[in-house]
């Protein structure tokens, strides 16, 4: 048994998220936490959303808000759809917490005492027509390294170079298109080269390890290459206070937001550990000092700079590892990432992703129409882990009818409405005949090969077995054919079958349930269980633990201990089993025009445009 830390990406509080965000970043979590959870290691999953940073600033005044009525707007409804969706946060919080500001400003001092802060001058872009600090992806412009005409002030991503916005060819404002001015200004940096070695060497042994994905080491390694200072304050008044003489007196000089939302991982587990009962507010560090913990880290692509380069160099800067050595911060000997796991695109119809240009489906726009597994099984069975895959309304129809609706739900119906009928209970079974021992044999050794895949992130392999011995279970059925055992001579032969088959199928549910939590249950109730099979996560509002002042906020929580174990479970002989009700909805296939239409995909008349 391990410590093991699930820190998943900090959802950015510019709007609710889209089913490309979760697909990189919630779904995956969860599917690994759940199992993990149920093979016996104590898991704590954390994340929050993400609510500094200049685009805050834009996009507050575009909507007549404040930034914090914004930021209170959008993060309720994030954390409504995550807590929808299932996905277990032991805490998912946010970085506008008096805690969140205490912890942050401790890892700036640790750093800067070990000498990885460099206080340097740089040429910082503002918008002629306001006055106000440009943020970095609000500027694009012609990568000078790679040519790509459609550049990030502060990455590629198309080479994956990090750029400042002064390195770009032809830079304009996303916001308005004016080219914005550069001025010079003083700022504080992280210093990247002096910790460049022992990433390096880090690194290194991630690759050694083989756990990596190799698309994610790769580009971890390549990004070494250019390593640079990176400046990690702005002028900006929406951020955390820098905490020096003569810098903190300043309203518009902050830590800047990309700095502070990866140390939320850090906070995130000391505000969990604080809001336990009791004297339990140093829990955190079994997962963040302790030698046995391993630490995962879920996003998509697009942030794997943060994940593999800069949030180590903090935790090595904290740790005084770097070539300036240095002495451990307050927090103690933080652990490195065991693995960095991430996922890659999620394209809708063929198209990226993008709320700007309409082209986005918002997760609880799914939800509102559709059960919540359902998404959770397209998002798995089509997950982007190595390679770019596509949600098409087609598709999601098609796997939801023909794999939900037709594979497992029909399985788990025919089952639980045969014994309801000929027995109405568990049944107890004669002696097994080979075609029985070789059902549960496989179904059995499920349980080792699929844990194994989900244990090395790879789900859509796990899920894919897991759905090939759902066709095995009812391979079984049309050999065996219960349905025609009528006969008292045949009945004996009967109870073996339906007890078999139910065995498959509560043990199958073991092994689905990370992956489809919602109607696990539902399938537990239908084969004679009671209660929740998997625990689900809950919305809780809570005040700030630090000061008063700040407003309440929703929080995803819960209590996961009763999680199954992932194991074989023996039925119980003599368990009542009503005739049950479907499991999942079969979709019609107008669904697909409809939400087409909503897209503006198709024309009033049905054509494709």
């Amino acid at each position: 048994m391990s410590h093991v830390l699930s820190a998943v990406a900090w959802p950015y509080a510019n709007g609710p998220r889209h089913i490309g965000h979760v697909a990189g970043f919630g779904v995956p979590s969860d599917v690994f936490s759940r199992y993990m959870r149920m093979a016996g290691h104590d898991v704590l999953m954390v994340s929050g959303s993400d609510e500094h940073g200049t685009p805050i600033l834009v996009q507050a005044d575009a909507a007549g808000q404040s930034p914090q009525e914004f930021i209170d707007t959008n993060h309720a409804l994030i954390a409504a759809d995550l807590a929808a969706l299932g996905v277990s946060y032991d805490l998912y919080t946010r970085t506008t917490t008096a805690n969140h500001d205490e912890v942050v400003q401790q890892m700036f001092l640790a750093c800067w005492r070990n000498g990885y802060l460099l206080e340097q001058t740089q040429q910082v872009a503002i918008s002629p027509s306001t006055g106000r600090t440009l943020p970095d992806r609000y500027i694009e412009g012609t990568c000078p390294i790679c040519g790509y005409a459609e550049a990030r002030g502060d990455q590629c991503d198309n080479c994956g170079n990090q750029l400042d916005p002064a390195d770009l060819r032809d830079p304009r404002s996303k916001i308005n298109g004016e080219t914005p001015e550069f001025r010079d200004t003083e700022h504080f940096f992280l210093d990247l080269p002096a910790l460049a070695e022992a990433l390096g060497e880090w690194l290194d042994g991630r690759e050694a390890s083989g756990l990596w994905r190799p698309n994610v080491i790769r580009f971890s390694q390549n990004i070494l290459a250019e390593i640079r200072p990176r400046p990690i304050t702005r002028d900006i008044d929406w951020g955390i206070t820098i905490p020096l003489e003569g810098w903190s007196e300043n309203p518009t000089k902050k830590l800047y937001v990309w700095f502070d939302a990866v140390i939320g991982y850090l906070s995130a587990s000391v505000e969990w550990a604080r809001r336990l009962p009791g004297e339990q507010g140093e829990r955190w560090r079994e997962w963040w000092n302790g030698s046995d913990a391993l630490t995962y880290y879920f996003m998509g692509k697009d942030n794997i700079t943060f994940h593999s380069q800069i949030w180590p160099a903090e935790l090595l800067a904290h740790n005084g590892g770097g070539s300036k050595g240095g002495e451990v911060g307050p927090y103690g000997e933080l652990n490195l990432p065991t693995e960095v796991v991430s996922s890659e695109f999620l394209t809708m119809e063929g198209k990226q992703f993008s709320t700007s240009r309409g082209v986005v489906i918002y997760v609880r726009d799914v939800l509102e129409r559709y059960q919540p597994d359902a998404l959770r099984y397209f998002l798995s069975a089509a997950a982007p882990e190595t390679a770019d895959s596509d949600f098409s309304w087609p598709e999601f129809v098609k796997r939801t009818n023909t794999e939900l609706v037709a594979g497992w739900g029909n399985l788990v119906n025919r089952t639980a409405s045969m014994i309801a009928k000929n027995f109405g209970e568990i049944p107890q079974p004669g002696e097994l005949q080979d075609v029985d021992r070789a059902l549960l044999e496989q179904v059995q050794s499920g349980f080792d090969t699929v844990g194994r895949l989900i244990a090395t992130h790879k789900q859509k392999a796990a899920l894919a077995e897991a759905m090939r011995l759902v066709g095995e279970a009812n391979a079984y059925v049309s050999t065996t054919e219960p349905f025609k055992l009528k006969g008292e001579d045949q009945r004996e032969r009967l109870a073996t079958v339906l007890h078999t088959l139910m065995q498959a199928v509560v043990d199958l549910n073991t092994i689905l349930s990370p992956y489809l939590p919602h109607s696990s249950s539902a399938v537990h109730r239908a084969l004679g269980g009671e209660g929740d099979f998997q625990p689900m996560p809950r919305l809780e509002t809570v005040a700030d633990l630090d000061d008063p002042a700040r407003p309440d906020y929703p929080v995803i929580t819960g209590d996961y201990s009763a999680a199954p174990r992932w194991e074989h479970r023996p039925v119980a002989v003599g368990a009542p089993v009503a005739k049950p009700s479907p499991i999942f909805t079969k979709l019609d296939p107008s669904v697909v025009e409809e939400e087409r239409a909503r897209l503006g995909l198709v024309d009033t008349a049905g054509a494709a445009v």
